[in-house]
């Protein structure tokens, strides 16, 4: 294997799965450097040098003059172009990639975390911002079975960065409270993108910190865990 040229700043968090996943499914050797966000390692002022906004996940590219890249949607578009790859093969799936890791940045991301925060965090139980959240994320949801019933991929015949961005964080469903009843597309659609061996191999990034699993990665061939 050769040495690896990106390092990967993350913790257990969709988006950080999302960087671990494009790794595993690009192929590309990474160092995995594991935050403990509860420590607040984020906010020191080492990896504040990488990511100003003190969040998780970024990379370094030191095959690129030790370029920063922090923003999970922004980290997925620099590694798809770097690679060439995960944008599909013609400008219009390379856009409809784009448009749909936007309506996950945009909507997915932000209406699950704050369904997340009130259904699980909030010292108080507030149903009316319970609800809330938790019913656009399930419009959003609906949005996306949709689009599958059409198409295999968010893009169309392709996997993208679109689905991986997408799946990182619909596959939390249950966390966030939110429904999935009924939604048989966006099922399937699931089922097969879990299944993807790369897919596995990056949701164990960086994992519990169990040596068991760290093992599993590191013999996985892409990763070194420090």
């Amino acid at each position: 294997m050769s040495e690896p040229q990106i390092e990967l700043y993350t913790a257990n968090t969709p988006n950080g799965w999302k960087a671990s996943v494009a790794l595993e499914e690009l192929g590309l050797p990474y160092t995995i450097r594991a935050l403990d966000l509860g420590a607040g390692d984020q906010k020191q002022p080492a990896f504040l040098a990488i990511n100003p906004n003190g969040r998780i996940p970024a990379i370094v590219d030191h095959g690129n003059g030790g370029h920063a890249v922090f923003e999970s949607g922004a980290i997925l578009l620099y590694l798809a172009e770097r690679e060439g790859a995960l944008l599909g093969d013609d400008a219009q799936t390379r856009s409809r990639a784009i448009q749909w890791l936007m309506f996950q940045m945009s909507g997915v991301g932000p209406m699950m975390g704050q369904a997340n925060v009130f259904n699980r965090y909030a010292p108080e139980k507030i149903p009316f911002a319970i609800e809330r959240y938790q019913r656009e994320s399930r419009r959003l949801f609906e949005v996306l079975d949709g689009r599958l019933a059409e198409r295999p991929y968010l893009a169309g015949d392709a996997y993208t960065i679109a689905d991986i961005a997408n799946f990182c964080w619909v596959r939390i469903h249950a966390w966030s409270g939110v429904d999935v009843s009924g939604l048989d597309h966006l099922a399937r659609w699931l089922d097969t993108i879990a299944a993807r061996p790369a897919v596995i191999r990056g949701l164990a990034v960086p994992g519990d910190g169990g040596a068991a699993k760290a093992e599993e990665v590191v013999k996985a061939g892409r990763a070194i865990l420090v």
